[in-house]
């Protein structure tokens, strides 16, 4: 893909992205454990809630 941009405006675009600051290292995202960790939140808010209403009722 082409870019838009002038050449020197490229450069520095280029130049940005290899700051130090802008080559984080990141984990490969795993939606496994995403969908596990909302089910756990769900079922945990689920049972508070139940629990509360058997102290309330």
């Amino acid at each position: 893909m082409s870019s838009r941009l002038n050449p020197d405006d490229q450069r520095r675009v280029e130049e940005y992205l290899r700051a130090p600051q802008h080559q984080v290292e990141r984990r490969p995202f795993r939606p496994w454990l995403l969908l596990v960790l909302l089910i756990v939140v769900v079922a945990g808010l689920g049972l508070l809630s139940r629990l509360l209403s058997h102290l309330t009722l």
